[in-house]
């Protein structure tokens, strides 16, 4: 398990195996979120590089038959 240090300016170093694990680069917007007493870091996405994520799904979906 990981740990980091608060500095006095209220600041942490994400640990260099974490930055690589889910690719942080210098600049990247997080969104900060908290839940009780626990905070996640979540990377902002550019809009851009999710294109085609969703290629290859399945888009057939079964209709009931008309009612009428």
């Amino acid at each position: 398990m990981n740990q980091v240090t608060v500095s006095p300016k209220f600041q942490v170093v994400i640990p260099k195996d974490i930055r690589e694990k889910i690719g942080v680069k210098v600049g990247m917007k997080m969104e900060v979120v908290t839940f009780g007493n626990r905070i996640e870091l979540i990377p902002i996405e550019p809009i851009k590089k999710l294109r085609g994520f969703l290629k290859g799904m399945d888009t057939n979906i079964e209709r009931e038959k008309e009612r009428f």
